[in-house]
């Protein structure tokens, strides 16, 4: 097919799509169904998991797992960004992590903690996939958008996927509270019917809608892998895939995105905004992502729940809701920034999140809780559509984005890194309400960072 003029409604739209394909990864895996999952495999808060020759808390060691695959990100992008560019075929790098990333969700089926390293490693390949396409995939905006169009097709795709991440979780959600509408076997056995009284057969009929719920959110799994994997395809067929140059992968070449991120550096100095600006998003970004990652965690262990079921439903429903204003708040934030500019309303969004670590620490009941994920919601969508095409907007004039977007995205992955550390450290030694407040902290420094950002260049 012709190859799309940049700026067209069509490649924006292929473009925007591919958060429509992904963004069901983050919905179901990382942030609602596996952690429930994952607390459900253990008989009690309390139990510890034994890996890597260490016993930990359960929260602990998706935390030390989900730091070290950001740090083998962050240290492989630039190998791979290097390679993309002199091979000229980013489009291949994205397509694979996406494969890698979606069958590392199909591999979630078998998860248990008899195989918890193999377990651990379909959920490495899940995480590594779906922020391994995001370097490659951000790095296609400034290509294919003007900049003009940056700020509004930015919203567009977080927008979309969280439409469609919706979607698929609400079918998700259906197998899991209604397993026997999606065939799956409620009975019990004859005896327990015949001669059993009316509270043990009452426990039997609970044991196996537990069991078959359970089995649901392994079926869930399969479905985002599938969705991820087939839907990303109308993106992969639009998307240029650049001039391939036919040049052979020599020593020089997988060590060249170190290089160019060492040239960035030195560019960036004499770039006092954009400097500023990455300055003030590595410190708010670490502390956004944390949260995101580790919010469920942190509503399935300290809110109080009547019982396993109304947590589950509790916990699911209040990611719908985050969905769901989410898609309000990254519309109300591009509109802000254009009446206002990116970095003042940058600087409001990190005073709600300040304000939401504070709040995150007194809060015990799940209607507190629903009222956290309303404004998690409405703040997650704007500061991740905003950041993103803050820093687009900032580049200087220059045809290699990917080197750039590089930057930004190791920039990014360090900065989970150690928020990650940070947070894992603290509920090892303390609890998750303390690892929670001190993300204050970070907010704070990077509204005082976001304050120094130039107005102009």
């Amino acid at each position: 097919m012709a190859i799309l003029k940049k700026g067209s409604k069509k490649l924006l739209n292929a473009w925007a799509f591919y958060d429509w394909a992904n963004s069901v990864y983050t919905l179901t895996i990382a942030s609602s169904i596996f952690p429930i999952f994952y607390s459900n495999l253990f008989s009690s808060d309390e139990e510890l998991v034994s890996a890597f020759g260490f016993e930990m808390k359960q929260t602990v060691l998706i935390s030390i797992v989900t730091a070290f695959t950001f740090l083998v990100v962050a240290f492989s992008s630039p190998i791979l960004s290097g390679i993309a560019d002199y091979v000229g075929n980013k489009k291949n790098f994205m397509k694979f992590f996406c494969y890698v990333g979606g069958l590392g969700c199909i591999g979630l089926y078998w998860f248990n903690l008899d195989q918890i390293h193999l377990s651990i490693l379909f959920y490495f390949m899940g995480l590594i996939g779906y922020w391994g396409s995001l370097v490659f995939y951000n790095s296609y905006l400034p290509d294919i958008a003007f900049e003009d169009q940056q700020d509004s097709i930015s919203a567009k795709g977080f927008s979309l996927g969280y439409i469609g991440s919706v979607l698929l979780l609400l079918l998700n959600l259906a197998m899991v509270m209604k397993p026997e509408w999606f065939g799956f076997d409620l009975s019990i056995s004859d005896s327990i019917m015949k001669t059993g009284t009316e509270e043990e057969i009452m426990i039997a009929l609970e044991e196996v809608r537990n069991k078959a719920s359970f089995e649901a959110m392994k079926i869930s799994f399969i479905t985002v892998g599938l969705w991820w994997i087939l839907f990303s395809q109308y993106t992969f067929y639009i998307l240029p895939k650049g001039a391939s140059t036919g040049h052979k992968v020599t020593k020089d070449v997988v060590f060249n995105g170190f290089r160019e991120l060492k040239t960035v550096w030195k560019q960036l100095k004499q770039n006092l905004r954009l400097k500023r600006y990455l300055y003030a998003f590595f410190v708010f970004s670490m502390a956004v992502q944390t949260i995101m990652l580790m919010a469920v965690y942190f509503g399935e262990k300290e809110i109080s729940w009547t019982n396993s079921d109304k947590k589950t439903q509790g916990l699911i429903v209040s990611i719908l809701v985050i969905q769901l204003v989410a898609i309000l708040g990254a519309i109300i934030t591009s509109r802000a920034s254009e009446k206002f500019g990116n970095i003042k309303t940058l600087i409001v969004i990190n005073f709600i999140w300040m304000c939401l670590c504070f709040y995150a620490y007194f809060m015990i009941t799940p209607n507190e809780f629903y009222i956290a994920a309303a404004l998690v919601g409405l703040v997650m969508g704007g500061v991740q559509a905003l950041g993103r095409s803050t820093y687009s907007k900032f580049l200087p004039e220059t045809e290699d984005t990917t080197s750039y977007f590089s930057f930004y995205d190791v920039a990014e992955k360090i900065g989970i890194v150690i928020g990650m550390s940070i947070f894992a450290v603290v509920d090892q030694i303390s609890t998750m309400r303390n690892a929670i407040l001190f993300l204050f902290v970070f907010f704070l420094v990077g509204i005082i960072l976001l304050f120094r950002v130039p107005k102009q260049e």
